[in-house]
């Protein structure tokens, strides 16, 4: 079974999957393991060259055609498969030095129950009419002739289409607004600068590098907070300072 969690950045969709893996197989028996979209991430090579190919600003990591989604999509094969009874190798991904980690630090479990999250599962493409209006300073002085974006929705159309096929269930952390997100957003980025410690760390952002970064997803984020709560299954709605305020379930959820 496939469960995708949909939820902005910093919504706390890595908590509800843990807590939710833990739930299931201590009170089901049920064995669940949650991986995260951006665990699929390209490489920085990767990203390099689809800059210098594409456009310069996917060399930033989060926006559909950033994933190796060849490789997301074998992973559901191996762990979804009828009965499968073995070990998977997951791919892992440190945001902290913006590259995968090694294949020893993979995890491998068999499992009944997986966990997807992502903060733009279950967006859809948009008309082309819509991409030429820039949301944000980024998409207008950056991406003027809507190249980048025009990639973007291309990717939503041809590889996540596909994957929303193979979900069985949705599940929506809905924030109050996008407003939200940097400071969401922020409260990661000094996790992962505790998490370092003192090793290496040079992808960390300070607020003004922040502040652009989100002006990536900004687009995305608004359709899904304004589109997704029709279509998901479990709707739990979030107050800025990420309560669950609300809890709706439909039987007729799916996305379009």
């Amino acid at each position: 079974m496939l469960i995708a969690v949909n939820g902005t950045q910093g919504s706390g969709k890595t908590t509800l999957c843990d807590y939710l893996c833990s739930s299931l197989r201590e009170e089901y028996g049920r064995q669940c393991v949650a991986l995260s979209l951006d665990d699929f991430y390209l490489t920085q090579a990767e990203r390099k060259a689809l800059a210098v190919a594409v456009h310069p600003l996917f060399i930033t990591r989060g926006v559909p055609g950033t994933h190796d989604m060849g490789l997301l999509q074998s992973t559901l094969d191996q762990l979804l498969h009828a009965n499968n009874a073995r070990t998977t190798a997951i791919p892992r991904f440190d945001k902290g030095t913006d590259e995968r980690k090694p294949t020893r630090d993979w995890a491998s479990p068999p499992v009944h129950i997986v966990l997807l999250e992502g903060w733009c599962l279950g967006a859809t493409a948009e008309s082309e009419r819509s991409l030429s209006g820039p949301v944000n300073a980024l998409e207008r002085d950056e991406d003027p002739q809507a190249i980048w974006r025009t990639q973007v929705n291309n990717s939503l159309r041809e590889f996540f289409l596909p994957l929303y096929d193979r979900v069985d269930q949705w599940i929506m952390l809905r924030a109050p607004s996008f407003d939200c997100v940097f400071e969401w957003r922020r409260e990661q980025e000094q996790k992962l600068a505790d998490q370092a410690g003192k090793e290496k760390t040079t992808h960390l952002m300070n607020d003004a590098s922040l502040q652009r970064f989100i002006q990536h997803y900004e687009r995305l984020t608004r359709r899904c907070l304004a589109e997704l709560p029709d279509h998901a299954h479990y709707l739990l709605q979030l107050n800025e300072a990420r309560h669950i305020v609300s809890c709706k379930k439909s039987t007729g959820g799916v996305m379009l």
